[in-house]
């Protein structure tokens, strides 16, 4: 399962098309429940309970879809009475019961409550306090076992925060390291942890900042339509489950410890601002050889560039000699950076005939004290 992860985490996700519907719904009316229910196949339920919803989720209504719009402002043939009184408790800070709405996936739409909505939604407010029955999809598309993995998960688990994974079979692999280190837990506190009380803390010491670091290291940006979650079970799936050498990546190892419940050690005692970075700085220098009477018009045009920090026009084998200080992630090789920036900045600069790239293997760097 694992395997098969990363393996094809390097290729792009297959998109599935959402269906169009049992018949044309009018751009201006809000979405009908039952033409979404029945696309979806969504006729098993889950009680969810009582929870803020995002009311930019709400798109829909169960039975009064042709009395809003789709931003869910009351049409001109409906009588406004009761809006307008909901709106008078509103600005009041009058307490209102919590609506009722159906889910399904990310979507809500409203059994009670249509007017709270469409005042919640004029006022500008973000959420609104509902009771939820979830709808469960059935049909068998990528999108919908996805979810229903990611329903299981979360239902087993009790976390509340969305975990959006695009592999199969991923939500599977978070369970088993929730459910070692709630071994974990019972060992070091001496009493029998639940699951959710083990999710929790999962979720807090180990699952949060390990994808704090990822996002600021910013790897996202090698995995195209793949998510942090994604890059959350690749990584750690090769930290601590796989003791695999690695031909790029090997700088990872000095700042994640090869054992889960080591790197919830070591975050334990740091905030947020001290997790360390998977980037670091790399420096090398160009040799670069030019046609005659261009070198000045060509440190002109290097200079522009702020990783080139010195340039030195000389005399002999070569014409100029450029120093370049790039940051790369911890995914990536130093030649591959290193590569890219002669390739797109430098190589293509008119005038140059070659260029010869050194990177130090050992350096000792004087500082001047002021």
């Amino acid at each position: 399962m694992a395997t098969r992860f990363l393996t094809s985490i390097f290729k792009k996700k297959s998109s599935s098309k959402k269906s169009n519907g049992l018949s044309a719904r009018r751009p201006q009316e809000t979405k009908r429940f039952r033409e979404d229910q029945i696309n979806e196949g969504a006729f098993d339920t889950v009680i969810r309970g009582t929870h803020p919803v995002p009311l930019n989720s709400i798109t829909g209504s169960v039975g009064r879809y042709q009395d809003f719009d789709n931003r869910f402002r009351i049409k001109k043939h409906v009588p406004s009475e009761r809006l307008e009184n909901i709106k008078a408790s509103m600005r009041i800070g009058k307490r209102l019961p919590p609506v009722k709405l159906y889910q399904i996936k990310n979507e809500f739409y409203v059994l009670d409550g249509n007017h709270r909505v469409s005042a919640a939604k004029e006022f500008g407010h973000e959420t609104i306090l509902a009771d939820i029955v979830e709808f469960i999809p059935s049909k068998n598309t990528l999108e919908n076992i996805l979810y229903r993995e990611q329903s299981d998960f979360m239902d087993k688990t009790g976390l509340t925060q969305k975990i959006d994974l695009t592999e199969l079979g991923q939500y599977d692999y978070l369970l088993k390291q929730i459910k070692k280190h709630q071994d974990y837990l019972w060992r070091i506190t001496g009493r029998k942890v639940s699951i959710k009380e083990s999710a929790q803390d999962w979720y807090k010491t180990i699952y949060s900042p390990l994808i704090t670091i990822i996002d600021k290291g910013q790897l996202i940006r090698h995995f195209r339509d793949r998510t942090l979650p994604d890059l959350y079970a690749y990584i750690s799936f090769h930290q601590w489950e796989r003791n695999l050498s690695r031909k790029y990546g090997i700088g990872i190892d000095k700042l994640i410890p090869k054992d889960m419940e080591a790197f919830r050690n070591k975050m334990a005692d740091m905030k947020e601002q001290q997790y360390p970075e998977l980037q670091r700085d790399i420096t090398a220098f160009v040799l670069i050889n030019v046609k005659a009477k261009s070198e000045y018009r060509i440190i002109d045009k290097l200079f522009i560039h702020s990783e080139v920090k010195e340039l030195h026009s000389v005399h002999g084998d070569v014409d100029i000699i450029a120093k370049i200080v790039l940051t790369r992630d911890m995914l990536s090789s130093d030649a591959e950076i290193i590569g890219n920036f002669v390739h797109d900045h430098i190589r293509g600069i008119s005038g140059v005939s070659s260029t010869q790239t050194l990177i130090p293997g050992y350096s000792k760097i004087r500082t001047e004290k002021h």
